[in-house]
């Protein structure tokens, strides 16, 4: 199993704000669309907030690919944070699946 791990640090964390909104957007419709694996950001022993780096495992068939991914996304797009990305082989481990099927529709309980 092979991912690219996209790693990602603050460049201009003064624009952090403006642009993390389309961010999430953008790594929503990545998620929707079984591009992006995992993401999220770093944080040391005693850190409770984010503000460094994070990493952003996606789904791509060449490294050309997985840089107009990343290029795309907004914090790169505008500057706020660069990256570097690294293709990762998954040797070990183990990925379980649970869908949830109960409760999960409202409008059908009366």
């Amino acid at each position: 199993f092979r991912v690219w791990l996209i790693e990602t640090v603050p460049a201009k964390p003064e624009q952090f704000d403006a642009v993390i909104g389309e961010h999430l957007e953008y790594q929503f419709m990545l998620e929707r669309e079984g591009i992006m694996f995992a993401a999220g950001p770093l944080l040391g022993p005693e850190d409770t907030a984010p503000s460094g780096p994070g990493f952003i495992a996606i789904r791509a068939s060449s490294l050309e690919e997985a840089k107009r991914i990343a290029d795309a996304d907004p914090m790169h797009s505008t500057g706020t944070r660069t990256y570097s990305i690294r293709q990762w082989i998954i040797n070990e481990g183990s990925i379980n699946v649970t869908i949830r099927l109960s409760g999960q529709n409202p409008t059908l309980i009366e």
